[in-house]
């Protein structure tokens, strides 16, 4: 064993003393706490980026291919070919846009879908449904969104008048045009994704007749089974189908998760602080044992200690300083995020607050990912700042000229 290495582990573990010096474990401490905020931080940033990911395909599935937003009709071949592709798990054409729905003399404007419901459907509504059943979904009854249900005052059975643009477009001079009606089979949930808040989903026969499309559609959604690349299978698309737009998900929703990334990373930036607090106190630490160890420094030169082997003591302290923290640090969050379940429902029931996660996250549970990318990210900081914050008592120590260095009175 080197000397330097150690003298540097006997000033962090003086004899009769196994947890270690009151330096170390104070320094320890200061790391570990860093770095448990730094992973739970993450973890949690992590689930709410992966709970939004899994909900955008559920509501949108992994490729859409339509013609630019014209509507369609000769599609009946790109359709059956997507629905043979062994990595295609569901492919459904769907039509869109925008009706005035009334209840009484309420009347909004929604978004609204028609999807077809002969094959699996892509759009994972039913695990939204918060009342009613999407097999009461026929040509003559609509499922609408809560956030809808609330503002017309309506609920499963009530009566909802349709007005479809084609509708509107069909009055001349003194002739009535009787509004299209659909009784309500069920009401889903999916506030965070605003296409559907509010918004209404019909068959996609009803959807054609209100639009007058015919047999046309606006486009085919297509889920991919889990593990097969949306890129890659979108690009050999394309190049088979060059007159079709073809888009991915993450590219349809490139926005909204650009921003989800952006506050991961901001808050990764912003809890680097704290390992920096602790690294400035392992910093100044070091920076005084060397003044005390002054005289015991210039002894280790005059015996040939070679320049550069000084200052090693003190970073290797502060790499085990951070090694060490890291390893607890982690530990400390892991063992936390074990039990978020109890420790959010308590601070809520403390705080009042027991619906906020829901009201405003849509969540009912603190959701966690763990990344591979932020813990190497998180362990590479921790131990590096470690290390260099001992960088400056250590070329503290290796200026010290032997002579000047014995003669100073302790």
């Amino acid at each position: 064993m080197p000397w330097y290495l150690y003298l540097a582990l006997r000033q962090l573990f003086p004899a009769g003393r196994w947890l270690g010096s009151s330096f170390f474990i104070l320094s320890v401490i200061g790391v570990a706490l860093g770095v448990a905020v730094l992973v739970v931080v993450q973890s949690v940033m992590g689930g709410f980026g992966e709970v939004h990911r899994e909900r955008i395909v559920d509501t949108t599935g992994h490729l859409e291919v339509s013609a630019n937003g014209r509507p369609f009709s000769r599609y009946e071949g790109m359709l059956e070919r997507l629905r043979e592709d062994p990595k295609v798990a569901a492919a459904m054409p769907y039509a869109q846009g925008f009706v005035m729905a009334r209840s009484g003399r309420t009347p909004l404007f929604p978004q609204v879908y028609g999807i077809d419901l002969s094959d699996t459907p892509v759009f994972a509504i039913e695990e939204y449904l918060v009342s009613g059943n999407l097999a009461d979904l026929y040509d003559d009854t609509v499922l609408i969104s809560s956030n809808l249900a609330s503002r017309l005052g309506v609920w499963v059975g009530s009566e909802v008048e349709v007005f479809s643009p084609t509708l509107i477009d069909n009055l001349d001079g003194e002739e009535m045009v009787l509004p299209s009606s659909f009784e309500v089979a069920g009401i889903y949930e999916i506030e965070w994704n605003q296409e559907f808040t509010p918004g209404m989903v019909f068959s996609l026969r009803t959807m054609q007749d209100l639009y007058d499309l015919n047999q046309s559609i606006h486009g085919i959604a297509v889920r991919l089974i889990d593990g097969v690349d949306e890129y890659q299978f979108a690009e050999a698309l394309r190049a088979e189908y060059p007159v079709w737009s073809i888009i991915t998900w993450r590219e349809r929703w490139a926005d909204f998760l650009w921003v989800l990334d952006l506050e991961k990373t901001m808050m990764l930036f912003i809890n680097l602080f704290i390992v920096a607090v602790a690294v400035f106190a392992i910093a100044v630490a070091q920076l005084l044992m060397v003044v005390r160890k002054t005289r015991e420094i210039g002894l280790l030169n005059v015996m040939g200690a070679r320049r550069r082997e000084i200052p090693m003591i003190y970073c290797i302290q502060g790499f085990f300083i951070g090694l060490i923290g890291l390893g607890l640090g982690i530990s400390l969050a892991m063992s936390l995020l074990s039990v978020r379940g109890p420790i959010i429902r308590f601070l809520a029931d403390v705080s009042g607050t027991q619906d906020a996660l829901t009201r405003f996250y849509y969540f009912s549970n603190l959701p966690v990912s763990y990344q591979t990318s932020d813990f190497v990210i998180i362990s590479c900081a921790a131990v590096t700042l470690s290390t260099l914050a001992s960088l400056i008592p250590a070329l503290r120590a290796a200026r010290m000229q032997p002579a000047t260095s014995i003669r100073i009175e302790q």
